[in-house]
């Protein structure tokens, strides 16, 4: 269908592509309001921004004719943040801009240097890159941007978050002042606005991001599974949902080259893609889901944006994303241009909270469903194989005949079962999981909920090996794939120790804990689990246990302030029995007074002392103007002075003043001053012998 505000040539191509209307989002760049300035456009994943910024730049573009015009330089640069979503710009511009005879060059980490810089010196009008290559063909002198007219960043808060900022403003920086410059991003975060301020000039503001939801052709489903059962889930909810094309993600390059090799074992026919793979790997492993020859993908977050499948029906979220933002950038990658999608997230359970705070901050509602169990999938394959034999088929005359010959060999009855047999064996097996049959557990309305009725287990371990609740609660959560709050009061005896599950969760918590005995850890292949007879010996409570409040209000699951009974103490202390009773101690009267104890160092008693008046009396003493005055007082000069060796020295003193001080000792190289010659003249000073008058 014609399209009026675009020009002829590019609404030819979006009706040859299978556009009906036009997304909103690409309605507000080609509106009147909009037209000629730079843009600020805020859209969720999959709206369509990639052809939103062709329609924005046609009128920079396309000439009178209908074409582009030549030009030895770029006439517009469009910078992503990964290899994926340049190479995937590239491909729709094309298409959009291809009739119009638009050349494009695209410049992209991981390709060859050389083949981009003879694109350029070709004369491409369009130039699409990441930011990294970008500035290396800028400062190389291969890529000239003297005669840009448009500048567009594509996922512009992605390439600062990656560190990207100081190539955008180098590259923004050598391009002339009379461009339009658009920013497209999916959230518009501060940093993005001040790179705005810097490089836009009356910027009009887009935003087709709903407040109130989140992307709304996406279907958000979370099951929460036993931390060992997540492998196994996965390959349930593939088999179940049996989507043409399904992206997983993962949170590391390890976690997608195990996942990745366990699919291939199992039967699925998938690719891998994170950041340890080439830009050739990367490119074979997409084409490979468009052309169908593949039908999974594991990837890490390098494939959250920029990654257009229109198959993709169904994503998973094999481990949970870092964040919100991320969060909806991997469900993104469903559910575009229109199409519905299913977005899954497998939630251990010990992380079902945070998932939910996420959702929250997200503003997506998801549904809480539980894993697919093996007979659930039986039960979709016999529909879907059912579904798949009574439609209606095409067959050749050769067909024909050898459906005669297998008729006139077997009955009709064998070939069916045959036909059925051979169905199920093109497609993996489904696992058993633990707990596939229970629901997803609810929230606790109180701080031991459950705890009515408990069953109680063993281990054989105890004080004398160091046992500590500390590190024996998230050990048994791991081995018997429960929660902190699914654990009772733990008990620690001498040799071995008891705890306690609720009754509702003991056999499950038993036959995980079967499961993973002797597993990965090395320390703890000796740890034996088994139900125990009754509480441990000693034990008595009414009512449910006890348990100190943690910070998300479930208990800590070891003894501590607030539980009942106390722990056995390490050591053995003397029975309260035992201790003399208060009142067989001595009276205080009848204890021995201080005198008669034998003191330390004999000191005489306090009724020996003499009295206070015996003592001489302050006035006895001699009183103070008594004392001798410093000049009653002997000189330095009147002591006699002893032979040096060193030398002549002299007898006389150091001051010559009253009062005096330390001889005077000069060395015995120096001259000798005359005897009772002073040092100095001292004047004496007023108010007292050797003091200074005032004045």
């Amino acid at each position: 269908m014609p399209f009026d505000t675009v020009p002829a040539i590019l609404s030819d191509a979006l009706d040859a592509h299978g556009y009906d209307t036009l997304t909103p989002v690409q309605q507000a760049v080609i509106a009147p309001d909009a037209h000629g300035r730079d843009l600020i456009v805020s859209a969720q994943t999959g709206s369509g921004k990639t052809v939103a910024f062709g329609l924005a730049m046609a009128s920079d573009l396309i000439g009178e004719d209908g074409r582009v015009a030549p030009s030895h330089t770029p006439q517009t640069l469009i910078v992503a943040p990964t290899r994926e979503l340049a190479l995937q710009v590239s491909r729709e511009f094309i298409w959009l801009y291809g009739p119009a005879g638009a050349r494009i060059a695209t410049c992209v980490g991981g390709m060859d240097a050389s083949k981009e810089r003879r694109a350029l010196s070709q004369g491409a009008q369009i130039v699409v890159g990441t930011p990294g290559r970008l500035r290396d063909h800028l400062e190389r002198g291969a890529l000239d941007l003297s005669g840009l007219k448009v500048a567009v960043l594509d996922e512009a808060d992605e390439m600062l978050d990656m560190g990207f900022r100081e190539d955008l403003e180098e590259i923004l920086d050598a391009t002339p002042d009379g461009r339009r410059t658009m920013l497209f991003s999916a959230t518009m975060p501060q940093p993005i606005v001040a790179l705005a301020k810097r490089y836009q000039r009356d910027a009009h503001r887009i935003s087709t991001v709903g407040a109130d939801r989140g992307h709304g052709d996406i279907e958000y489903l979370a099951v929460t599974v036993a931390p060992a059962d997540i492998e196994n889930a996965v390959v349930n909810l593939l088999r179940l949902h049996e989507a043409e094309t399904a992206m997983l993600f993962c949170a590391t390059r390890d976690n997608v080259r195990h996942l990745h090799a366990s699919l291939i074992e199992r039967g699925f026919s998938a690719v891998a893609l994170s950041g340890e793979h080439s830009q050739n790997e990367r490119n074979s492993a997409l084409q490979a889901l468009r052309d169908r020859r593949a039908r999974v993908c594991v990837a890490t977050d390098v494939a959250a944006r920029g990654i257009d499948l229109p198959s993709l029906s169904l994503v998973i979220h094999v481990e949970l994303p870092r964040d919100m933002d991320t969060l909806k950038h991997r469900s993104g990658r469903t559910g575009r241009a229109g199409k519905k999608g299913t977005a899954l997230m497998i939630v251990p359970y010990p992380r079902r909270r945070r998932l939910e705070s996420m959702l929250r901050g997200a503003n997506i509602n998801a549904q809480w469903i539980n894993a697919p169990s093996a007979e659930d999938i039986r039960r979709a394959d016999h529909d879907r194989l059912l579904d798949k034999l009574r439609a209606p088929v095409e067959a050749d005359e050769a067909d024909r005949m050898l459906a005669e010959k297998l008729l006139g060999e077997r009955t009709a009855e064998d070939i069916a079962i045959m036909l059925v047999q051979a169905h199920r064996a093109q497609m993996p097996l489904p696992e058993e999981l633990l707990d596939a049959d229970s629901s997803p557990p609810p929230r606790e309305t109180g701080p031991r909920a459950g705890f009515e009725d408990t069953v109680w287990f063993t281990m054989n371990i105890g004080r004398r090996q160091n046992a500590d609740p500390r590190w024996l609660l998230p050990l048994l959560c791991r081995r018997g794939h429960i929660t902190r709050s699914e654990i009772g009061a733990i008990r620690l005896g001498d040799e071995q120790s008891h705890f306690e599950v609720p009754r509702a969760v003991a056999d499950r918590f038993a036959e995980a804990v079967e499961r993973t005995a002797g597993g990965e850890d090395s320390d703890e292949g000796s740890l034996v689990i088994a139900r125990a007879d009754g509480p441990p010996q000693g034990h008595s409570r009414s009512g449910p246990p006890r348990r100190p409040e943690g910070r998300n209000g479930s208990g800590s699951g070891y003894k501590g302030k607030g539980n009942s009974g106390p722990l056995k103490p390490r050591y053995e202390a003397k029975a309260f029995g035992e201790k003399k009773p208060f009142g067989d101690k001595k009276p205080f009267g009848d204890r021995k007074p201080a005198g008669d104890r034998k003191p330390y160092g004999e000191p005489r008693a306090f009724g020996d002392k003499k009295p206070f008046g015996d003592n001489k009396s302050f006035g006895d003493k001699k009183p103070y103007g008594d004392k001798k005055t410093n000049a009653d007082r002997a000189s330095f000069a009147d002591k006699p002075r002893g032979p040096r060796s060193d030398g002549p020295r002299s007898d006389g003193p150091r001051s010559g003043g009253p009062g005096g001080g330390k001889p005077f000792a000069p060395r015995g190289d120096s001259r000798p001053r005359p005897e009772g010659k002073p040092r100095f003249d001292a004047k004496p000073r007023a108010g007292g012998p050797g003091k200074r008058p005032k004045g």
